[in-house]
């Protein structure tokens, strides 16, 4: 962003201008006016009032255009600068609440960004405010059962019939679907190009007949994500954001979004979870073990790595720059990092972790939400989110491949599906 403060680095400690530090503080005394007495972080509420409180605190932000803080005042938002962006979402991350409601990282942070960046101004105008007030609430639909890693095979196919689209398919792994009244979905909107060409962003409502939800139940035991089928869906013609057959750059664009969210605040996340794996530590009498000592070492190591990739990954967005390619090195570190981080505390907890497990929603994606009570249980829940964390927003193989060709220039592996869409499909079957 031209204009913007700049961010500085000395004796390798970055810093923020003066008036950020001043932002800073704004803040700092809106969590103090808000926040419960003796709040100790999301984490430490049960279920039920955690529920309670994230849609009450969604009001309180929304009432304080602090839901989506740097978005365009003229479509809603707070029209704050990037870096006051950032800076919020710091010091909410530190006091451990929430700087959104339950789905607003697919609402807002990705389909909203989206459309901001790809939308018309019709678009924009009829769906930003909606999903500000939580009238729409999203989810995603990309993966299909033949289309995980290979997205651009995906085949959930959608034809135009007068003033609609009629969607035919399936989608996978679609978390939140069953909090959502809308869905992004990528569709094939032409067989007879490359795979990668025949595709449309469509914006899809939910709340109709040729929709249907089937629950998932995951590893510990929560149906957070499910499957969608779609028998002759419907969405208007002019539903289709970025273009027709354009879906691909659009998509990717979102994917940018989801897998660069949290530039520096994924440092303190995981800086947090480290403390709880040192207590931990002191726990089960292990602090003074050279092995757990190595662990610590190399964990806080690569949590170091994160905060100094965060800032990079900040001066980039701060000079206006959208997500490229470049946050594929995040998502493919963090996602690698905490499965060796829950593994090593299952290894030191010993057969104490294998007694339960904890509450899955306390935990979410990556590292834990803060006030989380530490025990093994809690642990084995942590080990169980980590799990899928290097297959999500792409594989871990995704995400160097496109480091290898989009970043560093190397050269593009060998495919064997060159062609139109169709005629992959035929490769597939023969």
């Amino acid at each position: 962003m031209e204009g913007a403060p700049a961010i500085t680095v000395g004796a390798m400690q970055p810093t923020y201008p003066e008036e950020s530090e001043q932002y800073r503080e704004k803040i700092r005394a809106f969590l103090d006016e808000h926040l419960p007495r003796n709040w100790s972080g999301i984490g430490a509420l049960e279920s039920e009032q955690r529920t309670r409180f994230q849609n009450e605190w969604r009001e309180t932000l929304r009432d304080n255009k602090l839901i989506a803080p740097n978005w365009p005042a003229e479509y809603g938002g707070g029209g704050l600068t990037h870096l006051e962006q950032v800076v919020l979402n710091e010091e909410f991350a530190r006091r451990g609440v929430p700087t959104s409601g339950p789905n607003d990282g697919f609402s807002i942070g990705m389909v909203g960004n989206t459309i901001l960046a790809w939308g018309s101004e019709e678009q924009k105008q009829h769906y930003i405010p909606r999903i500000l007030s939580g009238e729409d609430v999203w989810c995603q639909g990309y993966s299909e059962p033949n289309a995980g890693s290979d997205l651009a095979n995906l085949g959930c196919k959608a034809e135009l019939d007068g003033e609609e689209w009629v969607i035919n398919g399936q989608k996978i792994w679609t978390s939140s679907g069953h909090t959502a009244n809308m869905i992004f979905v990528l569709a094939r909107t032409d067989g007879d190009v490359p795979k990668h060409k025949g595709i449309s962003f469509m914006l899809v409502p939910m709340d109709q007949p040729g929709v249907e939800l089937r629950p998932i139940t995951n590893i510990a035991g929560h149906d957070h994500f499910n499957e969608v089928f779609f028998t002759d869906a419907t969405c208007a013609k002019d539903n289709v954001l970025g273009g027709l057959n354009n879906g691909w750059a659009v998509g990717n664009t979102l994917l940018g979004y989801e897998r660069g969210v949290g530039a520096t605040t994924t440092a303190l996340a995981f800086g947090a979870e480290l403390e709880l794996f040192i207590d931990m530590a002191r726990k089960t009498g292990k602090a003074d073990d050279p092995l757990v000592r190595q662990d610590i070492a190399r964990m806080h190591t690569k949590v170091q790595i994160m905060r100094y990739r965060g800032m990079q990954a900040l001066t980039r967005y701060l000079s206006g720059q959208q997500p490229g390619p470049e946050s594929s090195i995040g998502k493919l570190f963090w996602s690698q990092y905490h499965q060796e981080v829950t593994e090593a505390a299952i290894n030191m907890i010993g057969a104490d972790a294998m007694v339960g497990y904890g509450d899955e929603t306390r935990t979410g994606i990556g590292a834990p939400a803060i006030g989380i009570e530490n025990t093994a249980a809690n642990w084995m829940s942590s080990f169980f989110v980590a799990r899928p964390g290097t297959i999500y927003a792409g594989t871990s193989e995704v995400q160097r491949n496109i480091i290898g060709e989009r970043v560093l220039g190397l050269p593009k592996e060998p495919r064997a599906d060159t062609g139109t869409w169709k005629e992959s499909q035929a490769a597939y079957k023969a």
